[in-house]
């Protein structure tokens, strides 16, 4: 079975009720983004080189000729050990996102780009794994949204959830309480929230944050959670954290020179 075979069998067997409703949405002609992030993993410094390289002069300018734009790619700003990469890809429908390896295999100047990663042998890979989620962009926030390029600095965050429907009710808080509006009112520059139909860890929901510096960063999450308007969405017992969240994890990052986002 080709990966668009696959990605298609996944995407319609694979997670119920929620991924239904997204694939409907999409359907009726939604103009939610869907964005796939990957995580790269390494064992030394040379191999996170050899896929830096990749990234900047093949598969960056290959996306952008497949209709692929403002594509992320960061590290992480306090590693423990050789930092993970992570690449961050919107598309505009999932059609664009099961089609891109073929498109990407008839392109001649990609291969060309990418020959020393693609063809890396066994004996000395470009990583050692990679780690790849699914997103489906938030109806409040159904876009990317790239800030200045300037000195910045983002934070991913995700909330995992001890259930399928806690996980929907805390993207409710998101999108129809108006949690997102609150981030952009303080200042914390939202990038996308996407809740994850393919990926480990599931059901959760992951987004990202842009900040000038960890000073700007502090600031504006003291102003959110100060907020009088937080204070009342949270406030209330359907959307407290003891109900909806069973862990959180935060990854500050740095943005790649050649990043777009």
């Amino acid at each position: 079975m080709n990966r668009r075979n696959f990605a298609r069998s996944a995407l319609i067997a694979g997670a119920a009720l929620p991924l239904k409703s997204s694939l409907m949405a999409q359907t009726r002609g939604s103009k939610q983004q869907w964005y796939e992030f990957r995580t790269y993993h390494f064992a030394d410094d040379i191999q996170r080189q050899l896929t830096s390289a990749y990234l900047e002069q093949a598969l960056i300018p290959a996306l952008n000729r497949a209709g692929c734009t403002t594509i992320g790619v960061f590290f992480e700003s306090q590693p423990e050990g050789i930092p993970h990469s992570y690449l961050l890809i919107p598309f505009d429908s999932i059609d664009a996102f099961t089609t891109i390896n073929d498109k990407l295999a008839r392109d001649s100047a990609y291969a060309k780009a990418g020959q020393s990663y693609l063809d890396a042998p066994a004996t000395a890979p470009a990583y050692q794994r990679i780690e790849s989620s699914l997103f489906k962009a938030f109806a409040h926030m159904p876009t990317i949204e790239v800030p200045e390029k300037k000195t910045r600095i983002f934070e991913l965050r995700r909330y995992e959830s001890p259930t399928e429907s806690a996980g929907q009710k805390k993207i409710e808080m998101f999108n129809d309480a108006g949690e997102i509006d609150i981030f952009k009112k303080v200042g914390a520059r939202p990038v996308f929230f996407g809740e994850a139909l393919i990926g480990p860890n599931r059901p959760n929901l992951t987004y990202m944050l842009c900040f000038d510096d960890m000073a700007g960063h502090d600031t504006h999450w003291k102003a959110f959670g100060t907020d009088p308007e937080w204070k009342k969405i949270s406030g209330q017992p359907e959307y407290s954290d003891a109900r909806l969240i069973s862990k959180i994890t935060r990854t500050f990052l740095e943005p790649a020179p050649y990043s777009q986002v």
